[in-house]
């Protein structure tokens, strides 16, 4: 729950489309909602600005599906990363409108398709071994509200590839390098472009 959609559920009183008891019953889980093995943060979007993001390993099926369904009440955009299929055949259950992105393994639930970036994240990725980790980074990118670029298998192996997408980095306000432990390519990518390129290492 965002300060709009806290907005938007005020309206709703006002217009007599909501009583204030089911007002107050979807204002009642803030600022967190206590599951016994989990307490989840309904305030943190408004308090930061982007909503909480449930790491998928170590819980169950049924523990993900709980945690992401009571997310989704709340309106706006639910994702889950690192989760599996069986975490998303039980989030599934309880939420017809999850997707699950296989490559990134992430589980996403788009209710807020508001652009709040600035310009464009790019994201990059060395091989195609890194694209896993790409794609979870697009996936996130994109969930919390931003234009999204990607470049694959760019590695430094073949600097002509990225060489040949230096227009694309240009544009981007922020670069995500996905490589592996040496660090070579967002050296590189840090040398061409005039904006913060964030390293995520992938080995």
């Amino acid at each position: 729950m965002n300060a709009e959609s806290i907005r938007k559920l005020f309206d709703l009183v006002r217009k007599g489309r909501l009583s204030p008891d089911e007002a107050v019953e979807r204002l009642r889980h803030l600022p967190f909602e206590d599951l016994g093995f989990a307490k989840v943060d309904h305030h943190r979007a408004l308090r930061v600005g982007m909503p909480e993001v449930v790491f998928g390993p170590g819980k169950t099926p049924a523990q993900m599906a709980q945690i992401f369904s009571r997310l989704a009440k709340q309106g706006g955009n639910v994702l889950a990363t690192r989760a599996s299929e069986q975490q998303f055949a039980a989030v599934k259950k309880r939420v017809a409108r999850a997707e699950y992105r296989g490559l990134a393994r992430a589980i996403v639930l788009l209710g807020d398709k508001k652009k709040y970036g600035k310009g464009t994240i790019a994201v990059v990725s060395a091989g195609t071994s890194d694209i896993p980790v790409a794609e979870e980074a697009v996936v996130t990118a994109e969930v919390m509200g931003n234009d999204v670029t990607h470049l694959y298998d760019v590695g430094v192996a073949g600097i002509h590839r990225l060489l040949s997408n230096r227009e694309a980095l240009m544009r981007a306000r922020v670069v995500i390098v996905c490589a592996g432990m040496e660090g070579a390519l967002p050296s590189v990518v840090g040398g061409l472009v005039g904006v913060p390129v964030i390293a995520v290492p992938t080995s």
